[in-house]
């Protein structure tokens, strides 16, 4: 959480967001009105976030990470298109970049961020992205990858990326990064375990400039290339 962040919490009259992180902020926001629901109920959270602030509360909708990068950013601008509640985005850091950095520093060049949750989106546009960016070499990092009903498609993905990448691609995956119960698995593509990743848990596979250094991802910038006197 950034400091812009906890500021916003404090100024905030009202709270509102999917109840698991409410909880992980309870102890920044006792006292404030707090509307807390579930899954699958964002159009109706962030409509009574507007409803809050059309009668004049400084109210603060949640996201985990970033709100701008699978959060609530895009949605409430999208309920808010009459422009009658003055809306600021804060940033936050999102879970591609907490995990790059447990991991080292694998997305140094040209990276592609897929979430393989195909409730809003259908899965044959996420295949065709998979496709689109494992030919392209881009460095993938993966959102969303599987969860207690939704198990075939890190498989799928698996198998897409597999046909344009050797199996000793470096892979990282990092489950609950910075919060309790943090783990981090450097392995390769071959031996990408899918039945030990779930919801909480960011992938990131490397590209044909990654390499493995112990338990750190490195992805060339090209210094080395270009500077070979240097290295």
């Amino acid at each position: 959480m950034t400091p812009a962040a906890r500021e916003a919490l404090r100024k905030s009259a009202a709270v509102v967001g999917y109840k698991r992180y409410i909880d992980l902020i309870s102890p920044l926001i006792a006292g404030k009105e707090v509307l807390a629901s579930g899954m699958t109920e964002e159009v109706d959270r962030v409509k009574k976030a507007l409803d809050l602030a059309r009668a004049g509360r400084v109210v603060s909708v949640v996201s985990s990470g970033d709100p701008g990068v699978y959060g609530m950013a895009g949605l409430v601008l999208e309920l808010n298109k009459d422009d009658g509640v003055d809306v600021e985005i804060v940033p936050g850091i999102t879970s591609v970049n907490a995990a790059a950095s447990l991991l080292g520093a694998p997305l140094m060049n040209d990276f592609a961020v897929i979430s393989l949750s195909d409730l809003l989106t259908p899965w044959e546009v996420i295949e065709k992205r998979i496709c689109s960016a494992a030919e392209g070499d881009f460095v993938i990092a993966i959102y969303n990858p599987r969860s207690k009903k939704r198990i075939e498609q890190l498989v799928k993905a698996h198998e897409i990326v597999k046909r344009y990448r050797p199996c000793e691609t470096p892979v990282g995956i990092v489950t609950n990064a910075f919060r309790e119960g943090q783990s981090v698995t450097v392995t390769d593509l071959a031996g990408l375990p899918d039945e030990e990743i779930n919801m909480l848990s960011i992938v990131i596979i490397g590209n044909s400039q990654t390499i493995r250094n112990k338990d750190r991802l490195i992805t060339s910038r090209g210094y080395q290339t270009k500077y070979s006197a240097s290295f």
